[in-house]
């Protein structure tokens, strides 16, 4: 109970340091942009029309393209999902945390530290009303007091700042497979109560180990424990029935929730937060997407992606909010070429290589695991057709955001590696140097990589370090550590003096 309450003090505490530091004279709220983020699942740089893509075509993402900024050096803070959401809505490093730099199951507790500032809590502070739909994976509950799925499911999104969320616990492709609305599992049934267990089997139900012939898709040995919807997961589950979701229909419920709450919101700054489950494993399609993209599930479910960000944009036409909302759509890591499900990802690979033009993918340190694509669209403040080449990362989106809702500065505890990169999407022209290194990791804190300018250096504890020259070898081909030792050793002290500086942000 004594966490819980420090998670209230803390979020409290962060609304009104924001509050009082809103920018003199800033017009009020109805003046303010509404922000909707919008961060996919597993989108590689190469699986957009925007960027290249030579099969899957992506219309609503290219019109957003169009009319905003496309970025070109903009980075996940992680090359795996939960690292990147924490260092997203904290404005902090993952690998800076106890627990928050590895990949999450959906019995782990809440990794945002009780009084962390996040990005709904400060434009919480500056009038915004703060919502999530989609995809959380940054745990719930406290270590004390683990998560009650058949109770009040906190803390989670709501005390970190968001006033509303409608979400999915961790990952499509582990348990427990339920919505969470607020602090409730939607539609449980109280006679059927959930039970999980990533270690043990839970219950008499049926695994697709010992039923394999009960799965719409063969999955590996990892991936082959509770079945829902004829789909094997990760961790074993029992009870719940009544709450499970459809996996073909993920994309439109959330879609439809996102909508609904910038509907709901219309007359008021917001901030929305979607967070599409596509195109993480397992790749689904609903029925009408699948066999259009010609490209297996892979580049159906992309086709579904789309269609969900169309959503969102025409509801912002059809309310008249587009020319005050800033909308950014990115990727929490690169994607994954590894396929766990058969779902289609091999035939898609042959012909669209997720990640190109970069070399590795998810969970690796290598461009293609991290280098995203990143969208801006803010009509009158971001150019349109515009190309970004600056560095930069998701985990700036903090001071990004706080920026456009006209706050002067962030409190002092605020976003301690989160720079501010708008003028770099409004004016991409500038040569100004809005950041000039970055820090990204991979499965966890142990493995890291430090960029500055055009130089990389890829130091992951206990292994030789490699060093690339991103300028001339954007492929990562030439291992430059042997023949620059001095250049690796000036990179691993400025990588170390980071990691006890505690911040990067002046």
């Amino acid at each position: 109970m004594a966490t819980r309450r420090a998670f209230l003090r803390g979020v409290a505490a962060a609304a009104a340091g924001a509050a009082l530091l809103r920018r003199a004279g800033a017009a009020e709220s109805a003046a303010q942009p509404n922000i909707v983020l919008i961060l996919a699942d597993d989108i590689g740089y190469g699986d957009l029309g925007c960027y290249g893509a030579p099969e899957v075509k992506t219309p609503n993402l290219d019109r957003l393209a169009r009319e905003g900024v496309r970025c070109t050096d903009a980075h996940a803070p992680a090359s795996v999902c939960s690292p990147t959401r924490y260092a997203l809505l904290t404005g902090r490093y993952a690998w800076r945390s106890e627990r928050g730099d590895h990949i999450l199951d959906g019995d782990a507790p809440l990794v945002i530290e009780p009084g962390r500032p996040t990005i709904p809590s400060v434009l919480k502070g500056a009038g915004y009303a703060t919502g999530l739909v989609g995809k959380w994976h940054l745990g719930l509950g406290t270590p004390e007091s683990p998560v009650d799925y058949n109770g009040e499911v906190k803390p989670g999104p709501l005390e970190v700042g968001f006033d509303e969320a409608f979400y999915m616990p961790a990952t499509g492709d582990r348990v427990p497979c339920v919505y969470v609305e607020n602090h409730r599992v939607a539609g449980l049934d109280p006679a059927d109560p959930i039970r999980i267990d990533y270690k043990n089997p839970v219950g008499d139900e049926p695994t697709g180990t010992s039923h394999p012939e009960l799965l719409k898709i063969k999955a590996d040995p990892q991936h082959s424990k509770a079945i829902v919807n004829g789909i094997s997961r990760i961790g074993y589950m029992a009870g719940g029935h009544a709450a499970r979701w459809v996996d073909e229909d993920l994309a439109d419920v959330f879609a439809a929730r996102a909508a609904a709450f910038i509907e709901k919101h219309k007359s008021a700054p917001f901030y929305l937060q979607f967070c599409p489950h596509d195109i993480h494993e397992p790749m689904v399609p609903h029925p009408r997407f699948r066999g259009t993209s010609g490209c297996g599930w892979r580049g159906d479910v992309i086709h579904q992606l789309d269609a969900a960000v169309g959503r969102v944009l025409d509801t912002l036409d059809r309310l008249g909010l587009a020319e005050n909302t800033l909308v950014v759509f990115s990727s929490d890591n690169g994607g994954a070429i590894k396929d766990t499900y058969d779902d289609g990802t091999n035939e898609l690979h042959a012909k669209q290589p997720p990640n190109a033009p970069w070399r590795g993918q998810k969970g690796q340190l290598f461009e293609g695991g991290h280098r995203v694509p990143l969208l801006a669209r803010w009509p009158g403040r971001i150019r349109a057709g515009g190309e970004c080449a600056h560095l930069l990362g998701l985990v700036d989106m903090m001071t990004v955001f706080a920026d456009a809702a006209g706050l002067e500065t962030l409190p002092d505890d605020a976003g301690p590696d989160s720079f501010d990169v708008l003028p770099a999407l409004a004016r991409p022209e500038l040569k100004r140097l809005y950041r000039d290194h970055l820090v990204v990791q991979a499965y966890n804190k142990k493995m890291l990589s430090l960029r500055r300018g055009p130089w990389k250096l890829i130091a992951p504890e206990g292994k030789k370090p490699e060093l690339y020259n991103l300028q001339d070898d954007p492929g990562e081909e030439r291992d430059l550590a042997k023949k620059m030792p001095d250049k690796v050793a000036e990179m691993t002290a400025e990588l170390d003096k980071i990691k006890a500086a505690g911040r990067t942000r002046p």
